[in-house]
């Protein structure tokens, strides 16, 4: 096995393993002396292993003539797997959305285009599911009678209740966005954000619909679906296939687009007739 590959195997396998044992040093839970030390030497292992790798892929790069910046994103891109990469950054710009939530600002949206919000399906259920965690803390505290189990589940329901407020609030803090000159940003949170230029739509109507599927879901026929509360209500058919990334980085094409707006004929209007220059 190479250097590289293993390196890549690595980063994939010690952050859910290092994640764990935060936890629960977290919670007061401190495992065995050898347990701890254990991990610690694997994980000084895998970062000894993974510096090597980045300086010999950034040594490579620097000397194909790439600058210092791009030669450490080349390096990086190379090492570290792109969907360890890219759920990292989704959890990072999903608990920032927290702060711009607290501060009412929107990412992405300037003076003059059209703010489209998408949460309206969803937010009943994301604040139900608070509440079930928030109970399921209280009871959890009341019922199980050993501290460490509880200081551990204590810190998995903060963390979840934490994890549930943040996609929310990236997903209020990322509304689609339609530009003056008609540009569509079709977003939901950190995980999914797909531009389509004005040239490329042949037709844009509103269309209520109750597709099956995942948040993502694409068709045989290149029919894309950004599924809000089991719902879409806006069809966006192409002249041309546009590319686009899944939320783990995986590339596919739609020649036509179904998402939810909250106001959908607000949205499909502004597409239709954009701003006059």
């Amino acid at each position: 096995m190479s250097a590289l590959r293993a390196a890549r195997i690595a980063a994939a396998a010690v952050i859910p393993g290092e994640l764990v044992l935060v936890l629960c040093l977290a919670a007061g839970l401190r495992p065995p002396g050898w347990l701890l030390a254990g991990a610690e030497v694997l994980v000084l292992g895998v970062l000894l292993l993974e510096a090597r790798v980045l300086w010999s892929l950034y040594a490579a790069a620097r000397a194909r003539g790439l600058a210092p910046p791009a030669a450490r994103r080349d390096a990086v891109g190379a090492a570290v797997p792109e969907p360890v990469r890219r759920l990292l950054l989704h959890e990072l710009r999903a608990f920032v959305s927290l702060g711009r939530w607290v501060g009412r600002r929107r990412h992405g949206v300037r003076p003059g285009d059209l703010a489209a919000a998408y949460t309206g399906p969803q937010t009943a259920m994301m604040y139900g599911l608070l509440f079930v965690s928030v109970i399921e803390t209280v009871g959890l505290a009341v019922l199980i009678p050993w501290p460490a189990v509880h200081r551990v589940l204590l810190v998995l329901d903060v963390y979840g209740v934490l994890a549930v407020l943040a996609l929310h609030a990236a997903c209020v803090t990322r509304p689609h966005v339609v530009r003056p000159d008609g540009t569509l940003r079709i977003r939901y949170g950190a995980l999914f954000d797909l531009t389509v230029p004005p040239d490329a739509v042949a037709s844009v109507r509103v269309d209520r619909r109750y597709p099956e599927g995942r948040l993502v879901s694409l068709s045989d026929e290149g029919v894309l679906d950004l599924i809000v509360g089991s719902q879409t209500t806006v069809t966006v058919e192409l002249n041309r296939p546009l590319d686009f990334r899944r939320p783990l980085g995986a590339r596919a094409s739609a020649r036509t687009i179904r998402f939810h707006a909250d106001d959908p004929r607000a949205l499909v209007g502004a597409v239709r007739q954009p701003a006059p220059p």
